[in-house]
């Protein structure tokens, strides 16, 4: 193979190793004034009052849960199709985690299938504290209704612009928090700008900017004006809080603020190169994701479905492509379907023609087994509806989601007998999608989803 072209890299400038080689040359490669400026420069880009600057976006969603309060007996909800770091942030502050069907024409979150979800959430008394929608591929959600639904229902919004420096909202920036109290971005190599590893959160409001720059340097101040004791010399500090090491070097933001300098142009030919790709792959028994007419995406990635969903056929194209020297990837594996998820209790049903036992055999005989772990709802055997002929085709499981006893709705009945509330299978129908293939190479489809 004479070259290959991986899905995403960086591009450096002899300008972004100037800028590095100066801090190289300075007496502070940390904790200097670059990660300051660093800082100040993006906000003020994306239209925020403030930055908060980490060594990586999984870093600043962790502070992030941290300042909203996010703790054990809470609730974060994102959307599956993502990478892991949008669920773990709530799983490090020990909050339960769930998930929002997507949108599968543009991989976003559903407002639909949000807005059932927090009505049913809201009957049973388990709303979410933290919403942390994804601005996948680049593209952000639909940030105005979002917000909307969120404060009907006192839900914190996070957005997880992870992908989505440079891009816009309703000819706004993506960052400015008009619609959130915290926007995350990342700076990975393989995303818009770069500066190696790193993240950043922006925020409008002070306190909780104040307390995720506590949170990432340990939970220490240097300012006397907060210490809560008198301080006995120049020398003085006060760790307040249990906070952590995720400071960015002054090295990462030298390199942030090179970058940042052509981040309109580099979104520009991504532009460029998605047209290309549009002329291209006309024609083809396939799909590029949608954009919605008030997004200007930042597309860090470029995301086809192929119109034949066999698994098969999904990986000739994959196999067939990469052998061509074209580095495609599948984005993403569905959190949910991770072991470490699986292990917490998300169950896959896959879509079989059986015969239901009947009541009197259910009666005598139950084959719906529930037991409870950690609040999560899992099923030792298949758990049946009286006069239904299949199991739902892909389903997460989960105590107080949608109400369809035994995974069908309106059945009433647990295996022909009567369901006491601790024995009703309660099976969210969101569909959860699964297999979207990225960078312009091939494409995925759900592998799975409800009837």
């Amino acid at each position: 193979m004479a070259s290959f072209l991986p899905y995403g890299r960086q591009t450096i400038t002899e300008a972004d190793i100037a800028s590095v080689a100066k801090v190289l040359r300075s007496p502070c490669l940390t904790q200097g004034p670059a990660v300051p400026a660093f800082e100040e420069a993006l906000a003020q880009r994306v239209g925020a009052r403030h930055g908060i600057a980490v060594n990586s976006a999984t870093s600043a969603l962790h502070i992030a849960c941290l300042a909203l309060q996010l703790g054990p007996g809470d609730r974060l909800w994102t959307t599956p199709i993502t990478f892991v770091a949008s669920a773990n942030c709530g799983r490090y502050c020990g909050a339960e985690v769930d998930f929002v069907d997507i949108d599968p024409s543009t991989g976003l979150i559903s407002l639909e299938a949000l807005e059932r979800k927090l009505q049913q959430a809201d009957r049973e008394g388990r709303l979410p504290k933290v919403l942390v929608p994804v601005h996948l591929c680049g593209t952000s959600c639909a940030m105005e209704p979002i917000a909307s639904l969120a404060r009907q229902y006192g839900v914190a919004v996070l957005e997880d612009a992870s992908h989505a420096i440079g891009g816009r909202y309703q000819d706004q920036p993506v960052g400015d928090c008009r619609y959130s109290a915290i926007t995350v971005f990342s700076f990975h190599p393989v995303k818009i700008i770069t500066t190696g590893e790193g993240g950043l959160a922006t925020t409008n409001a002070p306190q909780l900017a104040q307390r995720m720059a506590d949170l990432r340097s340990h939970g220490i101040t240097k300012d006397e004006e907060r210490f809560e004791r008198p301080a006995p010399g120049p020398w003085s500090y006060e760790q307040q809080d249990l906070g952590f090491n995720y400071r960015m070097t002054d090295l990462q933001a030298a390199l942030g603020l090179s970058q940042l300098q052509r981040l309109e142009a580099i979104v520009a030919e991504r532009q460029r190169l998605l047209e290309q790709y549009r002329l291209l792959l006309a024609g083809l028994p396939l799909r590029l994701l949608q954009i919605p007419d008030d997004v200007h995406s930042a597309l860090h990635l470029a995301v086809i479905r192929l119109d034949n969903t066999s698994p098969v056929h999904h990986r000739q194209v994959f196999d067939g492509l990469r052998a061509a020297g074209v580095g495609v990837q599948l984005h993403y594996t569905p959190v949910h379907l991770q072991p470490y998820y699986r292990r917490l209790g998300f169950l896959i049903f896959r879509k079989q023609r059986l015969t239901p036992p009947t009541p009197s055999a259910c009666r005598s005989t139950p084959v719906c087994r529930i037991t409870t772990s950690r609040g999560w709802l899992t099923l030792s055997q298949p758990c049946w509806a009286h006069d239904a002929t299949a199991l739902p085709g892909h389903s997460a499981v989960r105590l107080g989601l949608r109400h369809h006893q035994c995974g069908w709705a309106g059945a009433g009945r647990c295996c022909g007998a009567p369901a006491t509330p601790s024995e009703r299978g309660r099976h969210s129908l969101d569909r959860y999608r699964s297999g979207l293939w990225q960078c312009g190479g091939s494409a995925g489809a759900p592998a799975a989803h409800s009837p």
